[in-house]
């Protein structure tokens, strides 16, 4: 296996520099000719704060000399999370992933050290497929030898995290190229086996010198590299929450990299994937970056990326730490390599420049190696390498191995990213140095962050009617786990480490989506006026959730001759069982199967309607309260009732927080104009725990989950009868506040002072903050539900509401007429009817009747649904308001559907709670969960605390019992009373 000649100095003077790719097959190795002259070196230092930071070498503990990688290049390292709880058995560290590379150049040995000899061709040899582990806790390498059919030794491959599983693709052997099957090593247990993933169809075919990535959490993307015979530019998907696999190739659209070898790409956790450097068909090194992301609709598009970079480079490594992407080493060709400050840069796509060691870079600063020019800087000395690998926790960037100047290296470098911190609010700072405290002197200094909470994501429904869900929750119960790398399936199925770390990293996120305006500026410039956008380029690029391929004919005819709403003909259903097999299993069963959601509705013929695309379009606050909200709640797997009740933010905080999403109310429209996909919830509550259920199961709104391909609306009644009201308001004003062009948050009827002064709101604030501060709160958090969206439409098709259209309601102008800040007492009958009103107890009652909840309000019927959709040119009315035994259940032939998220309501309904899911052809897809059985009995279920939570809100309760549910009425002599509420 041959070495590219820029990656190895010769000793001789003269060069000749090949241009016909550099490749050349020879007995079944690719060989390239060297050229370039050697370039004394020595070192300086330079830095500075926000700047790029300096490395400096790891001492690493090696038990026995075996557990250490050696000396090698061409290898890939990747970083893999921690595998469950801290402390509990079973529990597995973080750890970087070394695997393969060369040990060895032709006809030297494998020592660090050894400088190559002159002769007519450079060769990588002893190209191995071992695989060692660095435990970044306990600084120790180990060699691990994992079961299962490793892959063929080589060199020049790819590799990537995909949960708990690393993917190896790729690269150069003995042999020549290797296969392009995909091979999954899974660290998900405490011995390692070593998986291939089948995959249908063509795919990338063998390939070097390749990137691949893992975006958004669900796309495997491949890109360029050289098949032996050039370079090459295409761009290959596939989606790792859709079976079976298939690799799919997108044609993106906007100014994408040439055809090239040698580059780098590394993906953030939003979505957007950063392919920079290079050398193209010329041999000749590139200096531009490009972002790739994935819109709304479908499209994938390059934009290149802004800043100078200080240098072209190829065989460099980059990773990104929050928004800012770290790039080391690299070769130039003719035998140089990247050298002084420019050998260490950063991309700061927050704010959109290069900086390299000493200040932000304006223009390239290539030139020659020196020591002046470093500045007596050793750590520039470091990291002048090519064809090694990088990887990141938290802060940390880490480097091993590499080549210069003819030496194999075996050194383990790190640098923290310090500008990453300052970026970060109060509370990461402050969880940082939680973190830091703890570390133990065995661990590096600095912080460390693992992203380890399960990631959900959601496909949408295909227009063929297939079954929605594209993955599992839980493992496949046959054991066949080697066939499935989605992200859900990739991680340990149980208890999840829940470290500081992860606080950190969830804090500092907004940095990254901030940055996506600058990333992508240079392709919205490029758009044209207005809003139009083109269809899907590449929607026969990309599997749907079923796994079949999409047919591009068949979208241009859909485009042509969309399809209505229309409500799938399965909901996705989470198994009760809690142990065993069975346990948490998904399950989709048929509409009809519903005893209690059937039994009151006839089908009807829905309309046509266009099913309307939407660019993602994101935008991050800087607030930092916000940011602490979401890494104290937003735990899906991990949240836990706090067992002290004191709540965790102060007045102030929560008085910032209620500021930040007024602002943004009150510059939204009484009715929102939505687009889908959107998840859509009920009442909710305060029962927090089922919203995480929800995010576990379905699908969080984070830079980790789906929030870059799904929007989500809440329709009201986040207060009340719960146990965790606070939690509940607090996180979903967070949510809006961080991505306020897709979170979406509508009125309930509780959301009212009047009503939740009596329904447990009021009690909960005093409770948990004290009786001054509780009632401030109180009050604050009033004022700005007056501020709050009463209704949203979407698609112009779909329209959502908390109530009903009651008796006053005939033109959803008489909403958005509504002027808002309102109060309920000084509101009109459309408001009294919009969040009070219910439809009537099934079809076969038509017309106005009185409504049980009180005097003045009414249900209303089929009769008058049909009517309001016709006059509104409406399909669907999404409505909340009511508990319904299987969280949805449809009326007025289908035409409206009532919501209910929250299970076994107030402890006693025994319901299940639902979600639906509005894909981008308008298909809804219910997705429920059921109640949760009675906890066992523990210290914290017991403790005082928990007591006296559970006994006013059970007296609460009992004193005002909750609304029957849906189809059960309540006997005459309560009707009329405050229970109704």
């Amino acid at each position: 296996m041959d070495v590219d000649s820029s990656m190895v100095s010769s000793p001789s003077p003269e060069v000749n520099d090949s241009n016909s790719n550099d490749v050349s097959t020879n007995g079944g190795e690719l060989e390239e000719r060297p050229g370039g002259q050697v370039q004394q070196t020595s070192t300086g230092l330079v830095g500075g704060p926000r700047l790029a930071p300096t490395y400096s070498v790891v001492n690493a503990i090696l038990e026995k000399k075996e557990d250490g990688p050696g000396p090698r290049c061409g290898h890939t390292l990747t970083a893999v999370a921690a595998v469950g709880e801290e402390g509990t058995p079973g529990y597995i560290g973080p750890r970087l992933i070394l695997f393969g590379g060369a040990t060895a150049l032709e006809g030297n040995s494998a020592n660090a050290g050894t400088q190559t000899s002159a002769g007519g061709g450079i060769r990588l040899s002893g190209a191995t497929a071992d695989v060692h582990c660095y435990d970044v806790l306990t600084n120790k390498w180990s060699r691990i030898i994992p079961f299962g059919e490793p892959p063929t030794p080589r060199a020049a491959h790819v590799a990537t995290a995909v949960g708990t599983m690393v993917v190896i693709q790729g690269g150069i052997g003995p042999a020549g190229l290797s296969a392009e099957d995909l091979h999954v090593l899974d660290l998900t247990q405490q011995r390692p086996r070593w998986h291939r993933v089948v995959v249908q169809g063509p795919g990338p075919g063998p390939r070097y010198g390749h990137v691949m990535a893992l975006v958004g959490q669900r796309y495997l993307m491949a890109i360029g590299g050289n098949d032996g015979k050039r370079p090459l530019a295409d761009v290959w998907a596939l989606d790792t929450a859709a079976k079976p696999y298939e690799w799919r190739k997108l044609e993106p659209e906007g100014e994408g990299p040439p055809p090239c070898m040698y580059a780098t790409a590394s993906a953030r956790s939003d979505g957007l994937l950063l392919l920079c450097g290079g050398r193209d068909a010329n041999s000749v090194p590139l200096a531009s970056a490009y972002g790739l992301a994935k819109h709304r609709d479908g499209r994938w598009e390059w934009a290149i990326a802004p800043g100078v970079s200080p240098s072209p480079r190829y065989q460099h490594a980059a990773v990104f730490v929050n928004a800012r992407l770290h790039v080391s080493g690299g070769a130039l060709g003719g035998g140089r390599m990247v050298e002084d400050s420019s050998s260490v840069a950063v991309l700061d796509t927050a704010a959109g420049v290069w900086c390299d060691t000493k200040s932000v870079v304006t223009t390239p600063r290539t030139g020659r190696y020196s020591a002046d020019a470093a500045g007596g800087d050793a750590a520039v000395e470091l990291t002048r390498r090519c064809r090694h690998a990088a990887a990141a926790f938290g802060d940390l960037i880490f480097i091993y191995g590499g080549l210069r100047g003819g030496v194999l290296l075996d050194d383990l470098l790190v640098a923290e990213d310090l500008a990453a911190v300052e970026m970060t609010s109060a509370a990461s700072q402050a969880a940082a140095a939680a973190a830091a405290s703890n570390a133990q002197s065995a661990r590096l200094p600095g912080r460390y962050g693992f992203a380890d909470d399960r990631t959900r994501q959601t496909t949408e429904a295909p227009s063929d009617g297939s079954v929605v869900l594209g993955n599992p929750v839980a493992p496949p119960v046959n054991g066949d786990m080697y066939t499935d790398i989605s992200t859900e399936n990739a991680m340990f199925q149980g208890s999840r480490r829940l470290s500081k770390g992860v606080e950190y990293l969830v804090e500092a996120s907004a940095a990254e989506a901030e940055a996506i305006a600058a990333t992508l500026a240079a392709a919205k410039a490029r758009q044209s006026n207005g809003e139009v956008e083109s269809p899907d380029r590449d929607r026969g690029a990309e599997a749907t959730p079923s796994g079949k391929q999409n047919n591009p004919d068949a979208d241009v005819a859909n485009n042509s001759a969309p399809t209505g709403v229309r409500l799938h003909h399965r909901a996705v259903v989470i198994a009760a069982e809690t142990g065993g097999a069975l346990g948490g299993m998904v399950r989709q069963l048929s509409i009809d199967q519903f005893e209690n959601e059937g039994r009151r509705v006839g089908y009807g013929t829905p309309e046509n309607a266009t099913a309307a695309r939407k660019l993602l379009d994101r935008q991050m606050s800087v607030n930092s309260v916000p940011k602490k909200v979401i890494a104290h709640l937003l735990k899906p797997r991990g949240w836990k009732p706090p067992v002290r009740r004191q709540f965790f933010l102060d007045c102030s905080e929560i008085a910032d927080l209620c500021d930040s999403s007024e602002r943004l109310f009150s510059s939204e429209p009484t009715v929102l104009q939505l687009r889908a996909p959107i998840k859509i919830f009920g009442d909710l509550h305060g029962q927090f725990g089922d919203l995480m259920r929800l995010f576990d199961e379905y699908g969080s709104p984070s830079t980790a989950g789906d929030i870059a391909y799904i929007d989500y609306l809440f329709l009201g009644d986040y207060v009340d009868r719960g146990q965790h009201s606070l939690e509940t308001i607090c996180l979903l004003l967070a949510l809006k506040v961080e991505y306020p062009h897709n979170v979406h948050l509508i009125r309930g009827n509780h959301e009212a002072a009047d009503i939740n002064a009596l329904f447990g709101f009021r009690i909960e604030c005093i409770e948990r903050m004290g009786e001054r501060d509780g009632i401030w709160v109180w009050q604050r958090i009033n004022r700005l539900f007056n501020w709050l969206p009463l209704a949203a439409r979407i698609e112009k098709k779909i329209l959502c509401m908390h109530g009903g259209i009651g008796r006053s309601i005939n033109h959803v102008d008489q909403i958005e007429n509504l002027q808002r800040p309102i109060t309920m007492e000084a509101g009109s009958i459309v408001l009294m009817d919009l969040l009070w009103s219910d439809p009537t107890e099934n079809d076969s009652v038509e017309g106005l009747r009185p409504n049980a909840r009180g005097p003045g309000l009414v249900t209303f019927g089929p009769d008058r649904v049909m009517e309001f959709c016709n006059n509104n040119d409406l399909q669907l009315i999404v409505r909340a308001h009511e508990c319904v035994m299987d969280g949805f259940e449809r009326f007025a032939q289908g035409h409206l559907i009532t919501l209910f998220s929250a299970t076994n309501y107030c402890g006693t309904a025994n319901n299940a709670g639902a979600i639906l899911v509005l894909g981008r052809d308008l298909v809804v897809v219910p997705k429920l969960i059921h109640p949760l059985p009675p906890a066992v009995s523990s210290p914290e279920t017991t403790s005082p605390e928990r007591h006296t939570e559970d006994t006013w809100m059970q007296e609460l309760n009992a004193n005002r019992p909750p609304t029957p549910t849906r189809g059960r009425p309540q006997v005459t002599n309560e009707r009329g009373s405050l229970a109704w509420m």
